[in-house]
């Protein structure tokens, strides 16, 4: 009975419009749509990664191996199970054009293939022909395509030579496209295709050399790949072997979007929560004009549960009305701009309204409605029908019965464990969830301390000459809840946008402040054993060179930790994610802190050991006396692991996780790693000079490498910046809403102190004033939130030193103290228009 007459109820109040609703729905609208939108995009990367799997690998499986070619037996497998094979060779190198000092050089990504590449997919070129025609050359020289931005760098035209190592090659084509781009991963330098069979004389491809090998397998139709995985796993356990096929074929790039995905929603669940306070504050309100409607209900016999249930229900209908717009909102942007994001993305991504993130944006919707809606229906329900008479013209007061707080707690954890399973990254999600809480909190203590401190400033002597202060301070620590709505919706939206800022700009000062002060200038890869000598002569000879380090390089994969497969110890650790640096050394490299454990002795020639990193080792699991099996060039190592060691990557210098006793690598070919520090002045005739003596030898520039990451950091800086803006939309609505709940108190109060004598100047000087503080308080409180929020990332996650930063603060401030005059000097220009007779007239009636 009860809920037959609480739903007929209901269906009458609706019949009167979304009138004092529109707040509500525009907070659930849009965070909504910002959810819903985000998923969608990162479900059509994921699509487009499965649907275009074999293309973006090229192939329908990969066996990729380090420093080698497969061998006779790895071969055997190969054309056992597949119908064609793709050979292909990638390694870092320089690209030369022209001769002396005039002469350009430019790092870049080698790819060299066979006759077979590619097996699917297709390569463009500019101008358009056959990969094979343009690799082949002419006049006695290979051919090669280069990406644009190479070719711009070097000066060259369509026709020219340029050198790789000892080989010269001449420039057939620009590259436009390759099909399997998005699966070698991070690049530091633009793709230079050649053909295999023209490295042969360039002295590139040799023992030790840092290159890999990666064989491109076309598979029967419905082989099954898990199996076939398997089976290529147990046939070579120990070659160091990396298989990768075509249901996961880029992914470090899937693995980006998803870390990048999830990020972008939970900021998007902040909006959601800045909504919630509007959501909250526009059902109080409502509530407040339905004062009378609600006594007189109880009057007529209806208990708590009907009144509950009323607005409830109303509450439900347009809970379920603002989701589904959000949700077609949410949908519709994505599809349309479809086009553009499409053109902006490195991989495919097929857009389409996929269900999963549709559902996952509307359960955070209903749940979030729930969340902020269930509090003040249930302090209404509770109210005796005497007490609301009394105080018709105000909210209602009063707290909800103990189960409400349960449910409330429910619905809170409901809403957590939701971003949790559909995030990924559950660390994150609760990080996340936690700053939200607590941020809530914060501000609702700050709106506290605000109201309290401005009672207590409108009562000082040193304001009596100050009527518009006055009116403005006792305004704010007035019992309405409009500071508290502003402080909590646009301080959390600042927050989130001051987070933001702060950890950018922090990260573009790491790098452009501290990484130039102890950063070398250049990384020299591949040098040869019996180069050292000379290599070292001549920086030593270069008064420019401030400092040379230099290390014996290996590349291998750590495949077992005490015998068992190391995944199954360590997980998905970074450290086992492919091959990993390692060195030797007799004695501990000047500079490195042993943390742990003892080095081996000068001349040790017994069972191998190595020393570790500290840090990697703890977050491993690894402990003194451990055996760690690494597998280098197709040959497993296992060594004890006898000491652990600082390892400092921040520094730009040589860094190894790991490093062995030199008779555990005796006999393996290998080259030498050198960092060289250096003015800038100096680096370009560093450049030239040690390309000329060594053309085999790849030089890396810091700084340009450097402007790849800050690059990428901007991108995602910008991607952030963008969600936050969104999340600033809603605080703004919220605050409209907020002004707009308060605009009858302020025609009652404009009309009672234009009577008393105030100008209507002065009247809206405490208007603006009002507004101001208020801005600015949410601003201060954000700027406290989004710093500690920024100095935990930069700390914690970066691991690098914070510093404030000042300018993007104020820019907070002044913004809050703009967005809240903007909001209530536009619901002050009616208070000041109506007649002050009129208004006392009403009220006295």
């Amino acid at each position: 009975m009860s809920a037959r007459t609480a739903l007929r109820l209901a269906r009458r109040e609706l019949r009167g419009g979304l009138r004092g609703f529109r707040i509500f729905l525009a907070c659930l609208i849009l965070g909504v749509a910002a959810i819903a939108a985000v998923g969608i995009v990162r479900a059509s990367i994921q699509a487009g990664l499965a649907e275009q799997g074999r293309v973006l690998l090229g192939g329908d499986a990969q066996m990729q191996f380090t420093y080698r070619h497969a061998s006779e037996a790895e071969r055997a497998f190969m054309d056992r199970v597949a119908l064609r094979i793709s050979e292909v060779i990638d390694f870092r190198s320089m690209a030369v054009a022209g001769e002396g000092d005039a002469a350009e050089h430019g790092l870049t990504q080698v790819k060299a293939v066979d006759g077979a590449y590619p097996l699917v997919g297709t390569v463009e070129l500019d101008p358009p022909m056959p990969l094979d025609q343009a690799l082949a050359g002419r006049d006695g020289l290979p051919g090669a395509v280069m990406d644009r931005v190479l070719v711009d760098r070097l000066g060259l035209g369509i026709g020219d030579t340029f050198r790789l190592g000892l080989q010269s090659f001449r420039l057939a084509a620009v590259l436009m496209a390759e099909p399997d781009s998005a699966s070698g991963g991070f690049g530091l330098g633009p793709r230079t295709l050649v053909a295999s069979p023209a490295l042969a004389d360039s002295g590139l491809i040799g023992p030790g050399t840092l290159f890999d090998t990666q064989y491109r397998l076309l598979l029967p139709p419905g082989t099954d790949l898990s199996a076939l995985r398997q089976e290529a796993m147990a046939a070579f356990p120990d070659t160091g072997l990396r298989w990768r096929d075509s249901r996961r074929a880029a992914p470090g790039i899937e693995r980006f979007v998803d870390r990048i995905g999830a990020f972008l929603v939970i900021v998007g669940l902040v909006g959601l929560a800045v909504g919630g306070v509007g959501v909250s504050a526009a059902i109080r309100a409502y509530l407040a004009g339905k004062t009378a409607t609600i006594a007189t209900l109880r009057t007529l016999g209806a208990d708590q549960r009907v009144v509950f249930l009323t607005y409830l229900f109303q509450i439900a209908a347009l809970t379920a009305l603002g989701v589904g717009a959000g949700l077609v909102l949410g949908a519709a942007v994505p599809l349309a701009l479809a086009p553009m994001i499409a053109r902006l993305l490195p991989v495919p991504a097929v857009f389409a309204p996929w269900p999963a993130p549709l559902a996952e944006a509307a359960f955070y919707g209903i749940a979030t409605a729930l969340l902020f809606t269930l509090w003040p229906l249930a302090r209404t329900a509770r109210i005796r029908a005497a007490a609301l008479y009394r105080e018709a013209a105000g909210a209602a007061q009063g707290w909800p019965r103990p189960i409400w707080w349960a449910v409330s707690a429910m619905l809170a954890a409901v809403l957590i464990g939701g971003a949790v399973l559909f995030s990924g990254v559950p660390r994150l999600a609760l990080g996340a969830a936690f700053g939200i809480v607590a941020a809530l909190g914060v501000l609702v203590l700050s709106a506290l301390l605000v109201r309290r401190a401005a009672r207590f400033l409108a009562r000082r002597p040193a304001l009596r000459g100050r009527p518009a202060l006055r009116l403005a301070l006792s305004a704010i620590g007035g019992p309405g809840q409009e500071t508290t709505s502003v402080i909590l919706s646009l301080g959390l939206g600042l927050a989130v946008l001051a987070s933001v800022g702060q950890i950018e700009a922090n990260l573009r000062a790491a790098i452009d402040r501290d990484l130039p002060a102890r950063a070398p200038a250049y990384f020299f890869l591949d040098i040869q054993n019996d180069q050292m000598a000379a290599f070292n002569a001549r920086l030593d000879a270069d008064p420019g060179v401030e400092q040379v380090e230099s290390a014996p390089m290996l590349r291998g994969i750590l495949t077992r930790i005490n015998g068992r497969p190391a995944a199954e110890v360590a997980g998905d650790h970074w450290v086992l994610r492919g091959d990993r640096g390692v060195t030797y050394s007799e004695t501990p490299p000047e500079g490195t802190t042993v943390t742990a454990g003892t080095w081996w002795p000068q001349g040790y020639d017994g069972p191998p050991q190595v020393s570790f990193g500290a840090e990697e080792a703890a977050e491993l699991g690894l402990a003194l006396g451990d055996r760690i099996t690494v597998n280098i060039l197709g040959r497993d190592i296992e060594a004890r692991i006898t000491s652990f060691r600082a390892v400092d990557f921040s520094t730009g210098g040589l860094g190894f996780v790991m490093s062995m006793s030199p008779n555990a690598l005796s006999g393996a070919p290998h080259t030498h790693i050198a960092t060289v520090y250096a003015g800038t002045e100096a680096e370009g005739r560093i450049l030239r000079d040690l390309a000329r003596a060594f053309p085999n030898v790849t030089a890396i520039r810091v700084r340009d490498a450097v402007d790849r990451v800050t690059d990428a950091l901007g991108a995602i800086a910008s991607a952030a910046a963008w969600a936050a803006g969104a999340t600033l939309v809603t605080g703004f609505m919220v605050l409209i809403g907020a002004a707009a709940a308060g605009e009858r108190a302020r025609v009652f109060e404009a009309a009672v102190l234009r009577t008393l004598g105030a100008t209507r100047g002065r009247i809206l000087a405490s208007f603006a004033l009002r507004s101001a503080l208020m801005g600015a308080a949410a601003g201060l409180v954000a700027i406290l939130a989004g710093g500690l929020a920024g100095w935990a990332v930069i700390t914690f996650v970066m691991e690098a030193r914070y510093v404030f930063e000042p300018v993007s603060a104020v820019a907070i401030v002044l913004g809050g103290v703009a967005a809240v005059m903007l909001a209530g000097i536009a619901f002050a220009l009616r208070p000041l228009s109506v007649r002050p007779a009129r208004v006392l007239r009403i009220q006295d009636g």
